[in-house]
């Protein structure tokens, strides 16, 4: 291939709105996006509503910003994505996704390390493990309080206990929440423990039944209202660690 062709090929058009008031998020991501796959960037900016609109009017377009790749036009910056590869057509989307939980209990665990190394001086030891847990809890209540009337909506189509008291459902984060932080400091066993025990059982039953006895096919309230991670192994998995956390904590206040 000649090299003025491939030189074209690599060169890029887009316009965007950069106005006093508001410049594009998304035209940023795209200039960004578009040079890191070396392209020559043709950058024009919008700067006033008038202009802004006069160029969706003659271009038959919706949004801002738009990219051409030689006399193709792309579109806007998810279509830019799709089209270097980034990302997938929004038919073949799975609508599911663990992101969110590898991220918060990923968090969690580096959390619990710093814990650790503060305290003893090391790594790991057994309490590197219950304050992962507890922090999971703390991390994984915050998510539901971000919005809480979400979290009740989601969470009220499988809880056993949700469905029969609907207040429980705006009660359950601040419990979890307010659980993760005594056991992260390790004090009023006689309030945490319990409260872990009795919201992770109900949990882990109301998960069981609605996910390997009904086989429903349900999103896991789990990190909030908005969630796409699936019902199920999740889900159980942050129950059972808090049903496992009470056990450990209260073992040791007997001891």
């Amino acid at each position: 291939m000649p090299k003025d062709t491939a030189k074209e090929q690599k060169r890029a058009t887009i316009y965007r709105m950069d106005m006093p008031g508001h410049t594009c998020p998304y035209g940023l991501k795209s200039v960004d996006l578009l040079k890191r796959e070396g392209f020559e960037v043709d950058d024009n900016l919008l700067t006033s509503r008038e202009e802004t609109d006069a160029f969706k009017e003659r271009h038959d377009v919706e949004t801002t910003p738009q990219t051409w790749i030689g006399d193709e036009r792309v579109g806007g910056y998810d279509d830019l994505q799709v089209h270097l590869g980034k990302k997938k057509p929004e038919e073949e989307r799975s609508d599911t996704s663990y992101q969110p939980v590898i991220a918060l209990f990923a968090v969690g665990a580096a959390l619990a390390v710093a814990f650790t190394w503060f305290t003893f001086g090391t790594l790991l030891t057994w309490q590197t493990l219950a304050w992962f847990i507890s922090i999971s809890m703390v991390l994984l209540g915050l998510q539901k309080l971000k919005d809480i009337e979400s979290f009740s909506t989601m969470f009220l189509n499988y809880d056993l206990l949700g469905k029969r008291w609907v207040r429980y459902s705006y009660a359950y984060p601040w419990i979890e929440t307010g659980a993760g932080l005594l056991m992260t400091a390790m004090v009023w066993h006689w309030l945490s423990v319990p409260s872990a025990l009795f919201i992770g059982t109900v949990g882990a039953a109301s998960v069981f039944k609605a996910v390997y006895v009904d086989k429903r096919e349900l999103k896991c309230a789990c990190v909030g209202g908005d969630s796409k991670v699936p019902l199920g192994f999740v889900s159980l998995t942050e129950n059972l660690m808090m049903v496992a956390m009470a056990i450990w904590m209260g073992w040791r206040a007997l001891i």
